[in-house]
């Protein structure tokens, strides 16, 4: 069955291509137009051979395509009665604008449906052997963005004092501000922190390090976007693939 004057929001995960889901296989398959951000690993579009694909970037730091654009492209071709789909990196859902792009499309009079992805934070902590929730040492996880669109800084000390995993999303360029902010709140300075660069591809790197270090060290790591932050004590927990690894 054709699916038309509709646009898949879909997450194609952290970067490894096996962890798109079968759905998001399923919806490629069928897409007519596919617009794909910067961060989506080009190796998914082997499920999409049929498509054609317009790239609609946006990454910090780099020039990148106004989401106005965006949200036009996507209404123009599902007005044409073509299958669009809109793949971005990790999950639509999570700093990724899904919501955003589906209300926007709604307004006019366009369907959508979102398929989630595996997020960055999740694929990049179990890739390093770190459990985001452990009992006995994490109650629970808070997914927080260090880049917000009106400059704002974020309760501080309410993520300091909240007793969960913190992993942030876009804070290399925020290493002072965070530190700045969870000390400031209460949080040790001996709190195990896991800088870790391209999740769950090939070329994945991690720097382990504590909150008041990790600025010197992510800067002698040389430490680049796209990366994400695990602060918590779950970041120094030794897992046993991680023990039997370096036995």
């Amino acid at each position: 069955m054709k699916m038309s004057a509709k646009v898949w929001l879909i997450g194609a995960g952290p970067g490894d291509p096996e962890l798109l889901t079968l759905k998001a296989v399923r919806a490629l398959g069928e897409a007519e137009v596919v617009l794909i951000d910067d961060l989506v690993n080009p190796a998914v579009l082997e499920h999409c051979p049929q498509a054609r694909v317009i790239g609609v970037g946006k990454r910090g730091g780099c020039r990148s395509t106004p989401q106005d654009f965006i949200h036009r492209l996507m209404l123009r071709y599902a007005r044409q009665g073509k299958c669009v789909a809109r793949l971005k990196g990790g999950d639509p859902c999570i700093f990724g604008r899904g919501s955003e792009e589906a209300d926007w499309l709604a307004g006019h009079g366009i369907a959508t449906e979102i398929v989630n992805g595996i997020t960055a934070g999740l694929a990049g902590a179990t890739q390093c052997d770190i459990p985001l929730t452990l009992r006995g040492v994490a109650r629970g996880v808070t997914l927080v963005t260090a880049h917000t669109q009106d400059d704002s800084s974020l309760n501080w000390p309410a993520l300091a004092q909240s007793g969960t995993t913190l992993v942030v999303y876009m804070g290399v360029a925020k290493l002072a501000d965070i530190r700045d902010g969870l000390l400031g709140g209460g949080m040790s300075t001996d709190m195990p922190v896991a800088m870790i660069e391209n999740a769950s591809l090939p070329q994945q790197r991690e720097c382990r390090s504590s909150l008041g270090a990790m600025q010197q060290d992510a800067a002698a790591f040389r430490l680049k976007s796209p990366a994400i932050l695990v602060i918590g004590e779950v970041a120094a927990v030794a897992q046993p693939q991680l023990m039997a690894r370096t036995a």
